[in-house]
Order: structure tokens, then C-alpha cells, then sequence
């Protein structure tokens, strides 16, 4: 009797061990497929200092690592698109010390890409000013895509703000809302 026992403990301690490892593994792909993820839309952020109806959504296609190329998608909802858009204005913190390729920013909207007659990098300045040739319809979704960028050495939290310019408006920027990108 006691060797059946014996004989039954080591037949069931491979399969444990296998349950086991597939376990750990498991958590180990969830854990990375949510670091991934969280390179994307924004969800609820605490203590950012930019009140909830301001923070903009965005995709970051290459996972925002620190030192690598990657690719911004930085959206403008419908419903923050009131006016038309003349010339969209970019700018970011002293501290975000990445680089952007103006030959490669395009408008999409709806996911058509819309003609730009140019694109400006001030790097002194901290702004990327982009000039559709013909304005931006309002009431409809927009995408900045920033492809192209070199992403900075030093991962952070970074704020760039979207300001909009309308046809024949004051020539005075006007503030849509925030995109918070986290570097890591």
C-alpha cells in the first residue's frame, strides 16, 4: 500500500510542476501584454494637473521606449474639433529632448490623409506648426501622426498641448486640450 502512494506522489509531481510553469509564464505574458497596451489611449489619470475634459487621446505604435524610433498618433476628438482648423500647433516641455522628422507628419481625417502645404520644427521654440493646405473641416476627428520620432534617453511623463488656428480668426492660438505621453 505505501509503495502505490509513493509511486502515485511521483507520477502527479511532473504535473504540478508543468501546471506550475505554465502559470508563471502566463502571468508573465499578461504582464507584458499590459505594459505594451499601456502605451495607448489614456485612461484615468490622478494629479496630472490638466482637468479630465482637456486630456486628449493618443497611440504610441512603438511602445514609447526610451532611445528608440516610434511612431505618435495623437488624436483630436470630434467633439473638440468645433471650428476648422487653419494651422494646428504642438508644443512640448523643455525637458522632452526627442527628436521629430517634419517631412514625416501627416493630418488624417476619418483616416484620410490630408494634404499639407508645411510643417515647422522649432526646436528652440518647443513647437511643431503644421499647415494643412485647405482647412481642417470642423466637427470631425483628427489624427497628428508623428512618425519618425527619436524618442528621448530618459524616460518621463511629457505634456504636449494641441492649440488650433481657424480661417480668417485673430491670429491667436486657441488651446483644444493635452496629451500626457509617458516614455519609459
Amino acid at each position: 500500500m505505501q509503495r502505490s502512494l509513493f509511486s502515485h506522489r511521483l507520477i502527479r509531481k511532473p504535473q504540478v510542476a508543468i501546471l506550475s510553469a505554465l502559470a508563471v509564464t502566463s502571468c508573465l505574458l499578461t504582464g507584458l501584454t499590459t505594459q505594451v497596451s499601456a502605451q495607448s489611449l489614456p485612461g484615468f489619470t490622478l494629479f496630472s494637473g490638466v482637468k479630465a475634459e482637456n486630456q486628449l487621446p493618443f497611440r504610441l505604435d512603438f511602445g514609447g521606449q526610451t532611445n528608440s524610433t516610434d511612431r505618435y498618433i495623437l488624436k483630436i476628438p470630434q467633439q473638440k474639433m468645433k471650428l476648422a482648423v487653419a494651422q494646428f500647433a504642438i508644443t512640448y516641455p523643455n525637458y522632452y529632448k526627442g527628436s521629430f522628422d517634419p517631412k514625416k507628419v501627416e493630418v488624417r481625417v476619418r483616416g484620410k490623409k490630408v494634404p499639407i502645404s508645411e510643417v515647422k520644427w522649432d526646436k528652440e521654440g518647443r513647437i511643431i506648426e503644421i499647415f494643412p493646405e485647405e482647412p481642417v473641416p470642423a466637427g470631425r476627428p483628427v489624427d497628428v501622426v508623428l512618425s519618425n520620432v527619436q524618442n528621448p534617453s530618459f524616460g518621463g511623463v511629457y505634456y504636449f498641448n494641441c492649440q488650433i488656428l481657424s480661417p480668417g480668426d485673430t491670429p491667436l492660438l486657441r488651446y483644444i486640450g493635452t496629451w500626457i505621453l509617458s516614455i519609459t
